[in-house]
């Protein structure tokens, strides 16, 4: 398809909560270079796309708060593909602002969506299976999905089940989507795996900017409703004030459930090119390099001893750190704070909602 037709828009608006403390609420984890890869995660997920998307057809949408760093990593972004939300009210909403700016620009604009924060092992192998895919959206009416082969049963993730049945697993075609399913128990997960029919959700998105209108105006009009008069005022001069306007009453719903898991058009194109969705320290864990006895650290000295499965982390990559006696941690060492939690993340969740205490509240 023709190039000046495709669009991208990285959605960067997350908080980063639970990859605290290295994640703070004034500079979360889209912005720094969590899985030390010598890029933040916005400025990788930005190059990855522009090599199949015009520069001039990337749109970033973030948190008002975060213009100056979107701007001071990616500084060859135009300012008018800056998206600013004034509210952080999930992927729908985000989503919904994307597409009206895309349509307002050019009604036959196809574009893929995607989370800010993935690393890919395989470059070269998404960028072709990209270009693939927008050439199939572009000739056909579909809500795509990219659904990642899984290679373990990580409950980290939310599931998809394709039509091929048990044969899904040796399909490269498009499939048309049976069931989603979010982030599911081990067992559940063991079972979803052995089926050869489930794949991760990745995220990622690729749809005609007018199919998903169509279909959020159809199962969503909760949130399409805010932004009525949409044609006139994007673009102009009281665009600000308009999305202020229709993100102060927008629900906090993702597009899976909003759209994804009810309408008929779902669709999920199978893909394998060494993916990992970084939302989490076990999910960072799962993905970098470990030592003999699993355990993963980002310093140049260390002292361990009958210690396994255990995550260190450190933006003071020459401090020595000792451990003795842990399984199954994670160690996270700021300038200013001090982690030593078990490495699951719910535990994690459950504990780190103390820091929403007043006392806390310079150390978010």
């Amino acid at each position: 398809m023709d190039s000046k037709n495709c669009y991208c828009v990285i959605m960067a608006g997350g908080t980063g909560t639970r990859f605290w403390p290295l994640s703070r609420a004034d500079k979360p984890k889209q912005f720094l270079d969590v899985a030390d890869t010598g890029k933040t995660f916005i400025r990788t997920t930005y190059e990855r796309f522009a090599r199949v998307v015009p520069q001039e057809n990337i749109l970033v949408v973030t948190g008002d708060r975060y213009r100056d760093l979107v701007m001071e990593q990616i500084p060859e972004l135009d300012s008018c593909n800056l998206l600013l939300e004034p509210y952080s009210r999930n992927t729908a909403p985000c989503i919904a602002y994307a597409t009206y700016t895309l349509l307002k620009r050019n009604p036959q604009a196809c574009m893929v969506v995607t989370p800010s924060d993935h690393l890919i092992d395989d470059e070269e192998k998404f960028t072709e299976k990209l270009r693939q895919t927008f050439e199939y959206v572009s000739a056909n009416d579909v809500l795509m999905t990219l659904g990642v082969l899984p290679t373990r049963p990580d409950t980290n993730y939310g599931y998809i089940q394709a039509s091929g049945g048990t044969d899904a697993y040796n399909i490269s075609e498009p499939m048309k989507v049976k069931t989603f399913t979010e982030k599911p128990d081990k067992e559940l997960a063991e079972v979803f795996i052995n089926t050869g029919e489930f794949f991760w959700n990745s995220g990622i998105f690729l749809w005609k900017a007018e199919t998903i209108k169509e279909e959020m105006e159809r199962y969503l009009p909760e949130v399409t409703g805010l932004f009525r008069g949409w044609e006139n005022a994007i673009g102009s001069r009281i665009e600000a004030e308009f999305i202020a306007r229709a993100y102060t009453d927008c629900p906090n719903i993702s597009i899976d459930y909003g759209v994804m898991e009810k309408t008929s058009r779902a669709w999920i194109c199978p893909v394998s090119f060494g993916w990992a969705d970084v939302g989490t320290w076990e999910s960072l864990y799962n993905y970098i390099p470990k030592d003999m006895n699993g355990n993963a650290f980002n310093v140049e000295r260390t002292l361990i001893e009958n210690s396994q499965d255990v995550l260190i982390v450190s933006p003071q990559k020459k401090k020595l750190i000792a451990v003795k006696g842990l399984e199954d941690y994670i160690i996270v060492d700021t300038e200013d704070a001090l982690v030593i939690c078990p490495k699951d993340d719910r535990k994690f969740k459950e504990f780190i909602t103390g820091i929403g205490m007043p006392e806390f509240e310079k150390y978010r």
